[in-house]
């Protein structure tokens, strides 16, 4: 089972945040730099940077954890300075599938996530 690649915009409704940064060999270092700047600027937590395939994402990727606080100052920055790169931003509810569908949004281009992960 996979996502569909159409979603809305991301919005301030949720009390925690996901964003996932997508890159690639090519764009490694680009996506580094963006996610250690946005740790720097708006406090948010910085995970790994994930060289291989985790959970449901189907591409490399680092996530930054958020809440509604830093919600709005951030996303208007990831926006402007994502250079290309596909952002999935998600509410954090603890209902894993859900917030991978219902709860989820982009900046850039969407991808096919894969929800199989989930059981679903």
């Amino acid at each position: 089972m996979t996502a569909s690649p159409k979603s809305p915009r991301p919005r301030n409704v949720f009390a925690r945040y996901h964003a996932h940064v997508y890159f690639d060999e090519k764009s490694t270092e680009q996506a580094r730099e963006l996610c250690q700047t946005a740790a720097t600027l708006f406090g948010v937590t910085m995970g790994r940077l994930h060289q291989k395939l985790v959970g449901p994402h189907p591409q490399w990727s680092c996530q930054l954890g958020f809440d509604s606080t830093q919600f709005d100052a951030l996303i208007p920055w990831l926006e402007a300075h994502r250079a290309g790169l596909s952002i999935l931003v998600h509410g954090v509810t603890d209902k894993d599938l859900e917030d991978h569908t219902a709860n989820a949004s982009w900046l850039g281009k969407p991808a096919k996530l894969n929800l199989s992960i989930f059981g679903g």
